[in-house]
């Protein structure tokens, strides 16, 4: 976060919350389970995998996460079938596996020396549900197999897949005059990250672009707060805001045409939109409150923002087109950082009640408060593009992580980070 001219009392805990980091180079920790969970089996391919990547291993774990499937452990595998040859469909039914799949890494073609072949069966039914070829170079052996992880996911739960997403985050490491600052972007499930970005100052608030391609976020790189827009393919960034004070928090409209920002350049930190192509600033919000942290609503005529209007950070729905902003969040003394699910109907958020800052999920609906998560710490939820998980950076035993949560806050997930503390985490579309 920002610092504002003058400090309300609650801005301090906001800003230690915002500061919530993941510490790095975990490994992938499933810290609780779902019962009811179907069972599948993926039995390791009929191929060493390129690249060193076991691609079975990827999908099960893929599959694992989303906490909707429980993986056979390879150890346990009744047979290790290779297509084209058959499958024993008594010998896996009596194991008590569901589904099975089976698969092949084949040579390929010159622009994609490898093919992967792989079959989805109904294991109760004796039937083949899904048989497809990817074509993938060594070096992208992790994304094929999160592809195929996507497209077993929609088969069997007849929902979007979003394993071959990603996710950003930045971390802070050093101290002193040596501290640096990385923007990073990584697989969905925390692996293969990457470093966009580096800078001796503080860059924060990262956020994607709706198709994907670019990412806004904060910098002081030149000391004073700066929101700049990178693209991810050709390395080259854009300053689109560096009026006086605050610039801030940035947020992508559906379209990608404008950022919702705060800024403080007539006074008070309050919500403006600024058109991309334009440059245009237009100011939504004139209260003497603070207002801060912006997100879309998915038809884009909305808002969520944290606002102190009302004596405490609490969470309102602002109307794009003008209009007064209407309180969304009433449970507990602290509601922030909020973010509309992909269907519009819910809003993940970070909940502050007796001195814990916990992620929660309202229902807009039924307005209910849900809690998903148990720390002292949480901070920076960020949905998942199917709706079902939400990313978020946690403190738990001494330790910083980042990590997933199912919308039911029943499935909990640590993933791997880079070195240093995490300061804000977001997932792609």
């Amino acid at each position: 976060m920002i610092r504002f001219p003058s400090i309300p009392p609650w801005l301090p805990g906001l800003l230690a919350l915002l500061a919530v980091t993941a510490r790095a180079e975990l490994t992938v920790d499933i810290t609780q389970g779902v019962e009811g969970a179907l069972p599948i089996a993926i039995v390791p391919f009929g191929q060493t995998e390129p690249a060193g990547d076991n691609l079975a291993q990827i999908i099960a774990a893929d599959l694992e996460s989303s906490g909707r499937f429980t993986p056979m452990p390879a150890a346990q595998l009744p047979e290790r079938p290779v297509p084209p040859g058959a499958v024993n469909f008594p010998l896996w039914q009596s194991a008590g596996q569901e589904h099975i799949v089976v698969g092949r890494v084949t040579p390929g073609s010159a622009g994609a020396p490898f093919e992967a072949e792989y079959v989805l069966y109904d294991a109760i039914r004796g039937s083949q549900l899904l048989a497809e070829r990817v074509a993938f170079k060594a070096a992208d052996a992790r994304r094929a197999a999160h592809r195929i992880a996507d497209r077993i996911y929609q088969q069997l739960t007849g929902e979007r897949g979003v394993f071959a997403t990603r996710i950003t985050y930045v971390t802070a490491s050093g101290s002193g005059k040596s501290r640096t600052y990385r923007l990073y972007v990584a697989d969905a499930d925390g692996q293969d990250a990457r470093e966009v970005i580096s800078s001796p100052e503080p860059l924060m608030s990262p956020a994607w672009s709706p198709d994907g391609k670019r990412i806004a976020y904060v910098s002081f790189e030149e000391h004073a707060a700066a929101v700049f827009v990178q693209d991810l393919a050709t390395g080259g960034r854009r300053k689109v805001s560096a009026t006086p004070g605050i610039n801030g928090a940035p947020a992508w409209s559906p379209d990608g045409a404008m950022l919702a920002l705060t800024l403080s350049k007539d006074g008070n930190p309050d919500i403006y939109t600024l058109d991309l192509a334009s440059g245009a600033l237009r100011r939504l919000t004139q209260d003497d409150a603070i207002e801060t942290e912006p997100g879309f609503a998915p038809d884009g005529r909305s808002l969520v923002v944290t606002s102190d209007r009302g004596g405490k950070p609490q969470l309102y729905r602002l109307p794009v087109g003008g209009g007064e902003p209407q309180r969304l969040t009433f449970d507990g003394d602290y509601n922030a950082r909020g973010q509309f699910s992909p269907d519009g109907r819910s809003l993940i958020l970070v909940h502050g009640d007796g001195g814990a800052f916990r992620i929660g999920r309202l229902d807009l609906g039924t307005r209910e408060l849900i809690p998903l998560t148990k720390g002292r710490l949480d901070a920076s939820p960020s949905f998942a593009p199917n709706g079902r998980v939400v990313l978020y950076t946690r403190k738990e035993g001494g330790s910083d992580q980042l990590a997933t949560v199912t919308i039911d806050g029943r499935w909990h997930r640590a993933l791997p980070a880079k070195a240093g503390d995490v300061r804000g985490a977001a997932w792609s579309p």
